[in-house]
């Protein structure tokens, strides 16, 4: 054994022994308890980031965790390999960007093998991979046959820049979510899945994600917008016509001032043709952003149309409103602007009448009101509904519209179906065609794959689709002449099913090999970050119900566990140039001043020149404060990054990235292997260890080796709090560092405690473990030994080891009954003869007593 830890020997060739042997290779074994263990695909960007390195480090240390108490586990890798990035680097690069995606694949390949992670390499997957897609075009043709697919004009939002259209789930605050440039809206044909036939499914079924965070469900539930309600039909004054309504108040009916219609409600749409004025506020506001509306909110336009209510039969006006939310519910409402905040806002805008109808319990008149109140009260203003409560109310007035045939509940949602059209080359082709007549067609399955041809020379067609001029576009189905369609899938698409294809890769003769999927599926533990929630993780849990709706998958929900890393943070720094603006400087071009504490103070360039500290923030390349994973590799070795990103921060939280944790953590494993080549080079006769001839010291370490195994095996199995097990594990090496190695139950004692750490610190740092493992076991390698099992009897001890001190200086230690007072203690302690000396004919100013583990005396 090396006396020295020496990383780079130890790492490069622990991972050459796990590619020759295929360690990490799995098949299903119905006579073990699998458990499937997925990071979230990542895309080939071209190097990995401590964003990166995090997350994959958290799911490979679950996944050996589980390996290690016997189960059979799947950790597989891929590449969400599609989309804008490589089309803009291609560009950028005059190549294409096929080309470049398979570049950084090789080489970020590399680097997650130089990272040690227990990846099953048999099953990756490449999402631009016909073989992949194929299937992906077949399942897009039966949702179509199944009527769950459609093309239609829409509204879309609109990124100019990127040139593409926009899910509204990739829309944050008005700007595109990748480049945050501002977004327009269009009106373009686009493709849809029906999601919302969906919706009560999504929304309900997130009670049964018992083990997902709240607020990622919560972010669901919110994108849902589930409302549950009622559609009124009303009958519009002097006309045939009726008008549905919706509300989800009827305990307010009385308090329904003016109805409420979109933009693009058929009212509003049929009186544009006859009124210019009407016509020229539909036109202004209907390709308009949600960013944009914020500045022109609450703008309307009165009718000059009336439906008479329900149970007044009085006249209530009809307003066209630039906020009432397009293709939602029936896009008209019975608006209440006494109890309601957009109603109210509304109504003050456009100096409409205020009615209320539900006592404030903070004024005794009602007219003392200043603004709405959205509470569930008392009714007045109300007629024959006076003085009933919300409940009373909402029945009556629900059996007298029932009586009327006039009333039908309803629920609606805000969720709106997703649009996977995408106007860019680089991506899987959407396997339809349309005639000339225009009517549209899929491509007969006998023609899938549609393969994405090849470009090589004209780098700006990148830019855009495929041309409907082109050769590729050109198609004959059914001897007719028809042109293919040139949008491509939104990227979405392929990250929505590539959990399941993991399960059977190589299965060629169908999209999921059901005996493959029902073994491995649903994916027990899922790690990515929270910036997910609302679209990869909703189309995820989307896409996985098709898939179990066509007999693909048998469970409700793709996930059972979900786990979302917190961010990686880094000092930062900066200047202002001439112009201005803000200049970032790396934190290696950085001369830093701390305090004592180890704060920033100052800092400067390498010039002398004074520089602002931005604090610690995400890592990210735009503020010039990112790590390089290969650096702090090269520099500390794989098991280090590893074991300090695990330690440094609770998995949920934040992590502050600091050099000096980063040499903490590689001091303490120089440490551990000190200890290990210390003992390997005494004789050691592997004594058969005699429990019942073991001394107080050595029944103690004992006592902290199983007490340490049965936290960390919570820590990690139960409570997912990596940090704090891996502090027990640096406790009891510091503990170990401190035994004596006199006699063989010393050495039999320091023996099992080793190779329990190793075992405890295998899933965090595997190459470090791999290595020393084999001075112990000669002909045995870690990767196939079982956790270790902590010994019930050895925690329920009868006996304590308490350190005496006099003045804080230790005199003696110990042996002391669990089950004597405070007061019985000090009396036997102070009658050990170490102890007794010390306070002869003198005064004890204070006892400081520290249970089951000091006490001192201050005399």
């Amino acid at each position: 054994m090396e006396q020295e830890y020496l990383p780079k020997k130890i790492e490069l060739y622990v991972q050459e022994y796990w590619k020759k042997n295929k360690t990490f290779e799995v098949k299903e074994d119905l006579k073990k308890e699998k458990y499937y263990c997925l990071p979230m695909l990542p895309y080939p960007s071209g190097k990995l980031h401590m964003g990166h390195v995090r997350n994959y480090t958290i799911s490979d240390v679950i996944a050996r965790y589980q390996r290690m108490i016997g189960k059979n586990v799947l950790q597989p890798m891929g590449w969400d390999a599609f989309g804008l990035p490589a089309e803009e680097a291609a560009i950028k690069n005059n190549t294409s960007p096929l080309s470049w995606t398979e570049k950084n694949i090789k080489y970020m390949k590399k680097q997650l093998q130089s990272l040690g992670f227990s990846y099953d390499w048999s099953r990756e997957i490449t999402t631009c991979n016909v073989e992949y897609y194929r299937w992906e075009q077949w399942f897009f043709i039966k949702l179509y046959k199944k009527k769950l697919v459609y093309k239609k004009n829409s509204l879309v939002n609109w990124c100019s820049y990127d040139k593409t259209v926009l899910a509204n789930e990739q829309v944050v605050d008005g700007c595109c979510w990748r480049c945050q440039n501002q977004i327009t809206i269009k009106k373009i044909p686009q493709w849809f899945i029906k999601i919302r036939h969906y919706a009560e499914s999504l929304y309900q079924d997130l009670k049964k994600l018992t083990h997902w965070p709240e607020n990622v469900k919560n972010m669901q539930r919110n994108w849902i917008g589930r409302i549950k309600g009622f559609e009124i039909k009303l009958n519009i004054f002097k006309s045939c016509q009726k008008i549905k309504a919706f509300t989800n108040r009827l305990d307010l009916i009385m308090g329904v001032t003016y109805i409420s219609i979109s933009i693009c409600h058929k009212l509003s749409l049929g009186l544009s043709k006859k009124n210019e004025v009407i016509k020229k506020f539909i036109k202004k506001y209907q390709y308009i952003s949600q960013e944009e509306l914020k500045t022109v909110k609450y703008l309307g336009i009165n009718t000059n149309l009336f439906v008479i209510h329900p149970i007044t039969e009085k006249k209530i006006p009809i307003w066209i409103s630039n906020v009432t939310l397009k293709e939602y519910g029936t896009n008209a409402v019975l608006s209440i602007p006494g109890h309601n905040e957009h109603d109210w806002n509304f109504a003050v805008k456009n100096n409409l009448k205020i009615k209320y109808v539900v006592l404030n319990p903070n004024y005794k008149k009602y007219n003392s009101y200043s603004s709405f109140i959205d509470i569930k009260g008392t009714l007045f203003n109300s007629k024959e509904f006076n003085g009933l409560n919300f409940k009373d109310s909402s029945i009556r007035i629900k059996n007298i519209l029932f009586q009327k045939k006039i009333l039908k509940e309803k629920i609606n949602y805000k969720l709106q179906d997703w649009c996977v059209s995408r106007q860019r080359y680089w991506g899987a082709p959407i396997p339809m065609a349309t005639l000339k007549n225009g009517k549209i067609l899929s491509i007969p399955e006998d023609k899938i794959p549609v393969v994405l041809p090849t470009i090589e020379k004209n780098i700006d067609s990148f830019k855009k689709s495929i041309s409907p001029d082109s050769d590729w576009a050109k198609i004959f189905i059914n001897n007719q002449s028809a042109i293919r369609e040139t949008d491509t899938f939104d990227t979405f698409m392929e990250s929505s099913w590539y959990y399941a294809r993991y399960t059977c890769p190589n299965f060629n003769t169908g999209m999921i090999d059901s005996i493959a999927s029902k073994y491995w599926l649903p994916v027990d533990q899922y790690i990515g970050g929270i910036e997910h929630a609302i679209m990869h993780l909703m189309y995820f849990r989307f896409y996985h119900k098709l898939l179990r709706d066509f007999k693909l998958v048998d469970s409700d929900e793709p996930v059972k566990n979900l786990l979302c890393q917190g961010m990686v943070l880094s000092e930062a720094f900066y200047e202002i140039d001439k112009n201005l603006q803000r200049n970032w400087i790396h934190s290696s071009s950085v001369l830093i001043k701390r305090n004592s504490k180890g704060e920033i103070i100052k800092s400067y360039n390498k010039k002398g020149k004074e520089l602002f500290y931005a604090g610690m923030i995400k890592m990210s390349k735009s503020k010039n404060n990112g790590i390089e994973p290969e650096l702090m590799i090269e520099r500390y070795g794989a098991d280090t990054i590893r074991l300090f990103i695990m330690f440094s921060a609770p998995v949920e939280s934040s992590l502050e990235w600091k050099e000096s944790g980063v040499k903490g953590v590689h001091r303490f494993l120089k440490k551990l292997w000190k200890i290990i080549y210390n003992y390997i080079n005494i004789k050691n006769t592997h004594y058969k260890m005699n429990f019942n001839l073991l001394n107080d010291q050595q029944s103690h370490l004992r006592y902290q080796l199983h007490k340490t195994i049965a936290k960390v095996t919570d820590d990690i199995s139960r409570r997912k709090t990596f940090n704090t097990a891996i502090s027990a594990i640096m406790e009891l090496v510091n503990e170990l560092a401190k035994a004596p190695i006199q006699e063989e139950q010393d050495k039999s004692i320091i023996r099992e405690s080793l190779i329990c750490i190793i075992k405890m610190l295998y899933p965090f740092t595997p190459h470090f473990c791999f290595s020393v493992w084999k001075y112990f076991y000669e002909n045995k390698t870690i990767d196939n030994e079982k956790w270790p099992i902590f010994e019930e009897n050895i925690l329920l001890k009868k006996y304590d080891i308490i350190i005496a001190q006099i003045n804080g200086k230790t005199r003696c230690t110990i042996k002391i009954p669990n089950d004597l007072n405070k007061e019985e203690i000090v009396l036997k302690i102070k009658s050990e003869p170490a102890i007794k000396k010390y306070l002869k004919n003198v005064d004890i100013k204070k006892i400081i007593y520290i249970p089951k583990k000091i006490i001192n005396f201050v005399i």
